[in-house]
């Protein structure tokens, strides 16, 4: 198999076209900009009147959701527990060409960490950011973890349809926190009515650019 193609998205940023899925990581008018509106913004900061968080990241890809929750929480120091699924990682080569650190202002190293690190085992990045990542499959995914933000940054649901259907939202639900929420750049009609079908609440919010909408989803009844 190829390495997934590296290439610049409309905001300077780097993202990757999937060489399995034939899709790109990211949107292409700016993936700094999606992962900030989206994941950061709708997500994280929505919880930040917590002492304690817990995120699920599906899935680490180039790093940037976790890179970019780290370097929020610098501001912010929550204790934050942050789980990243992967099942496809990207090559260690690969990522050192990504421009993320440069753009961002932080030690490469920082950077190159995240997926250098061992899989399947708690790291304490600083006082206050315990980070786990998994190599696996989310239809195989099992934790003892309940959390409060789930980052869902799966492929499209064209790339990846069984993702987005009813049995695997049921068990995002089953693993959220009560008032835990759902983050996605998607707003496609049919996954917000499966969201609604296994009990989500559901928020339409602005999209980033390029995207007239994304979604939030809220649990607020625990069955």
């Amino acid at each position: 198999m190829h390495d997934n193609e590296l290439f610049t998205t409309s905001d300077g940023s780097h993202t990757l076209l999937s060489s399995k899925f034939q899709v790109p990581y990211h949107s292409r008018h700016g993936a700094i900009g999606e992962t900030q509106h989206v994941f950061i913004d709708a997500g994280f900061k929505s919880k930040l009147k917590q002492s304690t968080i817990s995120i699920l990241d599906i899935g680490l890809g180039t790093g940037l959701n976790t890179l970019m929750t780290l370097m929020e929480n610098e501001r912010i120091k929550a204790s934050v527990y942050y789980e990243a699924i992967e099942a496809f990682p990207i090559t260690i080569d690969v990522a050192k060409n990504i421009n993320y650190p440069q753009l961002l202002s932080i030690d490469e190293k920082s950077f190159m960490q995240l997926h250098e690190l061992e899989w399947n085992q708690d790291h304490k990045i600083n006082s206050h950011f315990i980070f786990h990542k998994k190599q696996d499959r989310f239809e195989d995914f099992q934790t003892e973890h309940k959390f409060d933000v789930i980052y869902y940054d799966a492929f499209a649901p064209n790339a990846q349809p069984n993702l987005w259907e009813e049995e695997i939202l049921g068990k995002m639900y089953a693993l959220l926190n009560l008032d835990g929420v759902l983050v996605t750049y998607c707003a496609q009609g049919q996954f917000k009515r499966n969201l609604k079908a296994v009990g989500f609440s559901i928020e339409p919010l602005p999209g980033p650019v390029g995207k007239r909408e994304m979604t939030r989803a809220r649990k607020l009844v625990s069955f």
